[in-house]
């Protein structure tokens, strides 16, 4: 595999309690260089879920994807990020992002103005965890506020934000040590969010893609299918913009009555470009792409009914 760039696979947020420990350390063993988990609202908590993997395993980077900004207070997700990166150092990543407007206002934490809490979140999250006080802004409300010295890493975590849109890439590249893209992360996508990004100091750029390998490439095309069912809607958008096919891309999904019927007609080429699919050698050649275009780190999202048969087929890609 290309030394040009890390790659990593997600822990299925729906995973069986009893398979997510065993999931961390084989990821582990087969040598990915980073695992992901999720905070999606309803499913696991992504600080309790990386803290436990990172107990299990001895090697692999941990990053959470992501933290909400409404969701916690910003002095006590820092101390939690300080934790982690104080225990485990050189292990953790934190990712922060709006979250799912539907999810946030279904809890009551959807400000009125999006990009100055992400903003001040990121900037409060990010000086914190590096032993800096931080004042009142607008939304986040710290009066002073500091970590003690006992408590401030030696190697601070990095803070990504997690975030789609061109003002929301833009507040990133401002504030953030990195950019978290959801799937599908295309070339042409992380090249026209790099430019919104537009960082004047380093920036790791993470983008996820659903996975799937299998000696036979349409073995692997058909099972990537299901985790593109959603990308049809209108939050992914900013993902299909910049694709030669976004306009037939856009008929195609109005012209279909559900999610699964617009997953199961979408061109075979299509699918490629969308996933990393195929077979092992086909995969690489598309990690290759990936980064090429500016990902610093490809995140593997594993498709099909046994993650972890899913996780020992994509480390063909290693």
């Amino acid at each position: 595999m290309s030394t040009s760039g890390s790659v990593g696979v997600m822990l299925p947020r729906d995973l069986a309690p009893a398979r997510v420990l065993p999931f961390a350390r084989r990821a582990d063993e087969l040598g990915f260089d980073e695992l992901w988990v999720v905070e999606d609202l309803g499913f696991r908590g992504g600080i309790g879920q990386a803290a436990a993997v990172l107990a299990a395993t001895g090697r692999i980077r941990v990053g959470i994807g992501l933290l909400p900004v409404g969701a916690r207070n910003a002095a006590f997700a820092a101390m939690e990020a300080a934790t982690l990166a104080q225990l485990f150092p050189g292990r953790i990543d934190i990712g922060i992002g709006h979250g799912m407007p539907g999810w946030m206002k279904s809890v009551g934490e959807w400000p009125a103005s999006p990009l100055t809490m992400l903003e001040e979140y990121l900037g409060a999250v990010t000086a914190l965890v590096r032993g800096k006080s931080v004042e009142r802004g607008e939304y986040v409300e710290l009066d002073g506020v500091r970590l003690e010295d006992s408590s401030v890493p030696d190697h601070p975590p990095l803070v990504l934000a997690g975030v789609r849109g061109p003002r929301s890439l833009a507040v990133s590249g401002r504030v953030a040590d990195g950019t978290i893209l959801a799937e599908p992360t295309t070339p042409e996508y992380a090249r026209a969010a790099l430019a919104h990004i537009d960082a004047d100091r380093p920036h790791r750029l993470v983008g996820y893609n659903v996975a799937a390998v299998h000696p036979d490439a349409s073995v692997a095309i058909d099972a990537v299918r299901t985790g593109l069912e959603w990308i049809g809607e209108p939050d992914w958008a900013p993902h299909l913009a910049p694709l030669p096919f976004a306009a037939e891309f856009a008929a195609l999904r109005r012209s279909c009555d559900s999610r699964e019927e617009f997953a199961r007609r979408l061109p075979e080429e299509w699918v490629r470009r969308l996933a990393v699919t195929g077979t092992a050698a086909d995969a690489r050649s598309r990690l290759a792409e990936l980064f090429a275009a500016g990902v610093d780190s490809a995140v593997l999202v594993p498709v099909g009914p046994d993650p972890l048969e899913a996780v020992e087929q994509l480390a063909a890609v290693l």
